[in-house]
């Protein structure tokens, strides 16, 4: 879900005390609420809806043919009461705001229906269908009739001609029925007027609002991205007076179904309350008396202040200029601008940088956890150390490209910042760290199954697909291992780190004889032709499946013998010329796996390993074979020795490598 971004970093804090406020000042109920994320929230869930372990609220799942409900636990009392006798009035003025996102698969140019954000009766919906009835409704001729007593807002990604739908991207409004006003999704700039429309299904979290004038009877609904200020002019605007429908107690929440396409709900956050005109006036101040005699410190103060706030300015300018925290921008950088974020954010986020907040040092800078003080987004943020100005423009260019990739198995590059002799990047913050972490720091992580060790394999497998093949461009990674394999929340993989190595191959530094890498992960021609390709990330998958997954070991080993550097490779295809490959398997696992996927997988990884390029598969044979879409082609003896003779034909040395693979 990048998303995101942002909203002021105060107005959750603003938020939060108005509701509070509003809480204590003689309503009728005390239905004001705000989530942000929805760790630890007491909420009615139904279907498929959960809270996951980070705080996002989730409410489909990506199976077909599914719903979920999520719902505040009491009754909002929307309707004004009249004292002694407790008669019901009309349905007062309310806000509600929510962030959410949607995810589809990557091969999908449709969602499976949408989000939709309800006030009912009840909570609890079960008798709703999926699909387009989008869990609310069903077929048996209840839609559309006035005894619904439902008011929503939809955000539609399929068009359903029975309900007159205009389009597969829309927003509706709602009233007892699935035909909705509705607008194609987008938002008016505030300063032009122009109209931008957003796809729904982006991924991107977006923020909307919806807003009802009880004395208007007038019902607002605007959409943004996330970080967009709220726009002035609302996407779409109905009179309807919801007294003649809503009931006096109502339950607030959302509902969501998938139909034939595997989709992905999500809610990051989410406010209501009552609408600030409703709020109380305060009384204005009295003329005369002790204000006249201070006339003269009421003036005198403020212009102090403002000359105090010149000065305070000024020095913090200098001292940021005279220790290079001054942002670069050049004209050429326009274009790449919505990747830009500023320096002040990632200095709030993370504390100023603080050590607490290390993740990691690589052998490109270090790695910082923080969070966004405008979104609340939690993110990694990577200090890249880069003294050279020479062939930037290049690399801005490669961050803006890399920073549209969008796959389910990589790391969301959200943006980047740039000083005058650093560069900070900006990730989605993946909060079970990295793969390598699991494999070796054996006192500190629990222990893989195989079971999740294979569907860490499938995952990068399929994001190297996606570089090589799928995507507008090819985009080679030159530095497939563990430590670059990061994990989520569930534990899925997600392949991270792009770009820094050949960051450092631009400008002055630029020379053809350069090699990015790490030993034992590098193919054999890349020492002879100083060339990447997807065939040289293939042969890098190969020692990551052969060595970290599978065995939980490194490529190289020292040998205790001689004292020097050996490759396992050898090691493992005498395994498996023996037929004896399970001695290999980390021992760890406790011999608990699937002989058959452990077969394939070092056969695999044999296969990617071959000293040829062309004897190699592609990324999309390697899908299939994992898929078992297709048999594994067999590997003669001769086929199955990678040793280091093979590196030797590039007339490089393990010394001469190590010079320039960092292991980072």
């Amino acid at each position: 879900m990048t998303g995101p971004k942002y909203v002021s970093w105060w107005l959750p804090l603003l938020l939060y005390g108005f509701l509070h406020l509003v809480a204590g000042a003689g309503l009728e109920d005390d239905g004001q609420f705000l989530y942000n994320g929805f760790a630890g929230a007491n909420l009615t869930l139904y279907g498929t809806a959960r809270i996951m372990p980070n705080g996002l609220l989730k409410l489909t799942n990506g199976t077909v043919q599914q719903k979920g409900h999520a719902f505040y636990p009491a009754p909002v009392q929307l309707r004004r009461v009249s004292p002694p006798n407790g008669t019901e009035r009309a349905v007062r003025s309310f806000s509600s705001s929510f962030v959410f996102g949607i995810l589809t698969a990557d091969t999908q140019d449709l969602g499976g229906h949408g989000i939709v954000l309800v006030v009912a009766p009840k909570a609890n919906l079960s008798a709703g269908l999926p699909s387009n009835y989008m869990g609310l409704f069903n077929s048996t001729g209840s839609v559309g009739s006035a005894s619904n007593h439902l008011f929503a807002v939809e955000l539609d990604t399929i068009q359903n001609l029975d309900f007159r739908d205009i389009n597969d991207n829309h927003v509706g409004i709602n009233i007892n029925d699935l035909a909705s006003r509705s607008g194609e999704a987008g938002y008016y700039d505030d300063r032009t007027g122009q109209f931008h429309d957003v796809t729904l299904i982006s991924g991107n979290a977006m923020q909307v609002w919806v807003d009802y004038d009880g004395d208007a009877t007038r019902i607002d609904v605007t959409l943004a991205p996330l970080g967009t200020k709220k726009p002035a002019r609302p996407l779409l605007s109905a009179t309807h007076d919801l007294s003649t429908g809503i009931a006096g107690e109502s339950y607030v929440g959302f509902s969501s179904s998938t139909g034939t396409l595997s989709t992905q709900h999500y809610v990051l956050g989410w406010s209501f309350g009552i609408d600030m005109a409703r709020l109380p006036k305060m009384p204005k101040r009295r003329s005369g008396g002790p204000r006249s005699s201070k006339t003269t410190m009421v003036i005198a103060l403020p212009m102090s202040s403002v000359l105090l706030l010149l000065f305070i300015v000024s020095c913090f300018a200098l001292v940021r200029k005279r220790y290079g925290f001054v942002e670069l921008r050049e004209d050429w950088e326009v274009e790449f601008g919505p990747h830009r974020i500023p320096y002040k954010d990632l200095c709030r986020a993370t504390e100023w940088f603080k050590n607490k907040n290390l993740l990691g040092v690589g052998g490109f800078g270090r790695v910082y956890k923080g969070v966004l003080p405008k979104s609340h987004f939690e993110v990694a943020v990577k200090r890249v150390s880069h003294e050279s100005r020479q062939g930037m423009k290049e690399f801005i260019a490669e961050v803006a490209s890399i920073g549209r990739l969008r796959h389910r198995n990589i790391v969301q590059l959200l943006g980047y910042c740039r000083l005058k002799n650093e560069l900070l990047l900006v990730y989605d913050y993946m909060p079970n760290g990295s793969l390598d972490k699991y494999l070796y720091d054996h006192d500190n992580k629990p222990v893989l199954s195989w079971a999740q060790r294979f569907l860490i394999i499938k995952g990068v497998a399929s994001s190297l697909h996606y570089l090589h093949e799928e995507w507008e461009q090819v985009v080679v990674h030159r530095d497939i291992k563990a430590s670059n394999v990061l994990l989520d929340s569930e534990m899925n993989a997600r392949l991270g780190d792009f770009g820094l190595a050949k960051l450092h191959n631009h400008g002055a530094e630029l020379q053809t004889t350069i090699i990015a890498g790490t030993l034992g992960y590098l193919a054999p021609e890349i020492t002879r032709t100083c060339k990447a390709s997807p065939l040289t990330d293939v042969f890098s998958f190969g020692a990551f499946l052969l060595f970290e997954v599978t065995t939980g070991r490194k490529p190289l080993e020292r040998d205790a013998e001689g004292g020097g550097m050996r490759m396992l490779v050898d090691l493992i295809s005498a395994h498996l010329v023996r037929e004896t490959p399970m001695d290999v398997v980390d021992p760890r696992l406790q011999c608990v796996y699937d002989d058959h996927e452990v077969n394939l997988v070092l056969k695999l990884g044999l296969l990617c390993s071959q000293p040829l390029p062309e004897l190699r598969p592609s990324m999309r044979q390697v899908l299939q074979y994992l898929d078992g879409q297709s048999p594994l082609p067999e590997l003669m003896a001769s086929q199955t020795s990678l040793s280091m003779s093979s590196m030797a034909e590039g007339q490089v040395t393990v010394g001469q490598l190590s010079s320039f693979s960092s292991g980072r």
